[in-house]
């Protein structure tokens, strides 16, 4: 069924589909919650489509389209976004509608191209390019990098309403509702944070363009492809946003460590009592061997203090660390303070392979690298516990 008693705004109705059957987003980031695959009609003299759904879904998302137009067409399909979670179904509905047109912008064309064999006429539009669709006018801006080269945005100016891709979307499927106001939001917050992390984190410089370029737009209703569509929590979403794009945190730290028998664990414990004798009440540990890294970086877009401890494995890191690191690196994440400890059995290369990611990462180096041999004694687990305090101390700085 579609949402049909509560339409997005006049003529505007929501068509997506919940996804509770996957266990993976992108087949590698968890779904505990499930996930939304958002698309939306225009009904005006001419019915607009902006973005489809996973094919997955494909006959849930057309019988919904049924029940809203009962019988007309569609004339547009505006794709903001190639991405196949929204634009999968494309092929099928052009089958469905041979005479749609599809409108995008150039790079959308070269996408879609690759991914689809389509013969139905393209509208091609570019940055401020109008479309009418009898009262309702559409203006298009193109968020190139927000997450892919191909993003636009679709606005329609009179009922303030922006159509923003993945931009503000979140995992967690809509339960009874799109509307922010009809929802519990308490579990989208953190996987709002979260996706944005492994999703978006590394195109902070272009959020950070496309925050500015809309920032002249007055704002009502944000429609996502993911997540609820915002309209009570507008100012929260896009403040989020414009923290995490400029890597602003909040004092905390997290401690991410790897341990094959707990010696490294009981390392990563001291630090955490040093940090909160401290003063730091934000402690976050995560075994990279249980916390999917998901949710480790989500954390780190979080708190302003990072610490790593690994054990030396095949005279190199933890492998699950040294993926860890891979991500925060790939993410370019800025504005951290940073400490490492490490342990070995006979060749102590994890710490100095640590205390090298602070130059990479170019954070200050927080404290002494703690570099244990063997069993952890009380000098050693003494040594961790200062590393937290002097943690402590940088962090409240």
């Amino acid at each position: 069924m579609t949402y049909l008693n509560k339409p997005v705004a006049d003529n505007i109705y929501y068509v997506g589909v919940n996804d509770c059957q996957k266990h993976l987003f992108e087949n590698y980031l968890p779904l505990p919650n499930g996930v939304s695959y958002n698309s939306y009609l225009i009904v005006d003299e001419k019915v607009a489509l902006v973005d489809t759904v996973d094919v997955a879904f494909a006959d849930l998302f057309f019988r919904q389209i049924d029940e809203v137009l009962k019988g007309r067409t569609i004339d547009y399909l505006i794709v903001d976004h190639m991405e196949p979670d929204h634009a999968g179904s494309i092929g099928l509905l052009v089958n469905r509608y041979p005479d749609i047109q599809i409108v995008g912008n150039k790079k959308t064309f070269d996408f879609l191209k690759g991914y689809f064999t389509v013969n139905c006429p393209l509208v091609e539009v570019a940055e401020g390019g109008e479309l009418s669709l009898g009262k309702t006018k559409l203006n298009f801006y193109m968020a190139p990098m927000v997450h892919w080269p191909e993003v636009m945005v679709t606005y329609d100016p009179e009922r303030q309403l922006l159509f923003s891709a993945d931009a503000f979307g979140t995992f967690g499927a809509l339960n009874g509702s799109f509307c922010d106001d009809e929802l519990d939001l308490t579990p989208f917050w953190d996987d709002m944070r979260r996706y944005y992390a492994c999703i978006v984190g590394k195109y902070g410089m272009q959020v950070q363009g496309a925050l500015k370029k809309l920032g002249g737009l007055p704002l009502q209703t944000i429609c996502p492809t993911h997540g609820p569509v915002w309209k009570t929590q507008l100012p929260k979403v896009v403040g989020l946003y414009d923290q995490w794009s400029k890597y602003e945190t909040e004092p905390g730290c997290v401690i991410a460590y790897g341990s094959m028998y707990g010696n490294t664990q009981q390392l990563a414990e001291a630090v955490a009592q040093g940090l909160v004798d401290g003063g730091v009440r934000n402690v976050v540990m995560h075994n990279v061997s249980k916390s999917d890294a998901s949710y480790i970086l989500a954390d780190i877009f979080k708190y302003k203090g990072l610490i790593i401890g690994s054990p030396t494995y095949m005279n190199g890191l933890y492998p699950l660390i040294d993926s860890l690191l891979h991500k925060i690196e790939e993410r370019g994440i800025k504005n951290h303070v940073y400490g490492c400890f490490g342990s070995h059995t006979w060749a102590g290369t994890a710490c100095k392979r640590l205390t090298e990611f602070a130059e990479t990462m170019k954070w200050p180096l927080v404290g002494t690298p703690v570099d244990n041999k063997q069993g952890a004694d009380t000098e050693t687990l003494n040594l961790c516990y200062e590393l937290g305090k002097a943690m402590a101390a940088q962090i409240q700085m």
